[in-house]
């Protein structure tokens, strides 16, 4: 594991031509990076980023508190390529994800999580910035099959995993429950998908991360030392690790002496591989 202590550690994407990964402290405003030989490194952002994912020609495409940019945390280059709710102050851009065809999917969310202003957008390749559904309180996913024809996307605060139709235009179909969950389940958090098809859930304060069938099948269940697990991502040369990332924030004193590795990047091999992402090519 990475034992970093991130606030609200979040965002792991493995770069197969760097062989590492990269993860986010959001409201640490932090960018980890972790080498497969194990070398750990991070910089420090001047905005919160929710998400990134990389970009075919080099660095990365990011959801930020300030909109849609292209970053690259070594140099520090930062610049907007979409801000579509300029006119939400309170909102911010929070999980996101490649689709299979290079596109990069993302979702906001009113940061004091009292309203559901959240949106989903997909960034198509031309940098053109969509909304696709609306009414989020807390965005988290997306994930998508392996065809790339199946969309999941969380609002982690209803407790609820939606499904979407994907045409290879990107355009969605009408939203439909796929797992709906509910007390002692903990909020679903972020997610991915194995070459099986099978969907990969992090769930906040529920201490684990748990396997779906694209039938929705409850297959597995991996137990975690800390409370809040919050996203997960496949990773290594041969796509065979699960990275976990974790948050401390909200942790009282007790807690955090209960899970010392609150924050941290947990390591895990499934018996199942992950899918290589298509980088965005905007």
């Amino acid at each position: 594991m990475a034992d970093v202590h991130a606030l609200l550690g979040e965002g792991p994407v493995w770069v197969a031509r760097e062989e590492a990964l990269y993860w986010l402290d959001i409201k640490g405003r932090k960018i980890f990076r972790l080498a497969d030989d194990g070398t750990l490194g991070h910089w420090p952002t001047s905005r919160r980023v929710g998400s990134l994912a990389p970009r075919k020609n080099g660095a990365f495409i990011a959801g930020t508190e300030d909109g849609v940019a292209i970053i690259d945390p070594a140099s520090d280059r930062f610049y907007l390529i979409a801000n579509p709710e300029e006119h939400l102050p309170g909102n911010r851009f929070n999980d996101g994800k490649l689709d299979r065809r290079g596109r990069f999917w993302a979702g906001t969310m009113d940061d004091s999580e009292r309203e559901a202003a959240g949106t989903l957008y997909c960034i198509d390749v031309d940098q053109s910035c969509v909304a696709i559904d609306t009414g989020y309180k807390v965005t988290n996913g997306p994930a998508f099959s392996p065809a790339g024809d199946i969309m999941y996307h969380n609002d982690s605060a209803a407790q609820v995993t939606y499904a979407f139709d994907i045409g290879p235009d990107g355009k969605a179909g009408a939203r439909r429950t796929f797992l709906q969950f509910g007390g002692g389940d903990g909020f679903p958090d972020g997610m991915t998908v194995d070459s099986e098809g099978c969907l990969w859930i992090a769930f906040w304060d529920g201490w684990c991360v748990r396997r779906y069938s694209p039938a929705g099948e409850w297959l597995q269940t991996v137990e975690m030392p800390v409370a809040r697990p919050t996203s997960c991502t496949f990773g290594g040369r041969d796509l065979e690790r699960l990275y976990i990332t974790s948050a401390s924030i909200g942790l009282d004193e007790s807690a955090r002496e209960m899970q010392p590795n609150a924050g941290g990047l947990f390591i895990f091999s499934p018996g199942v591989r992950g899918l290589a992402d298509v980088p965005y090519a905007g």
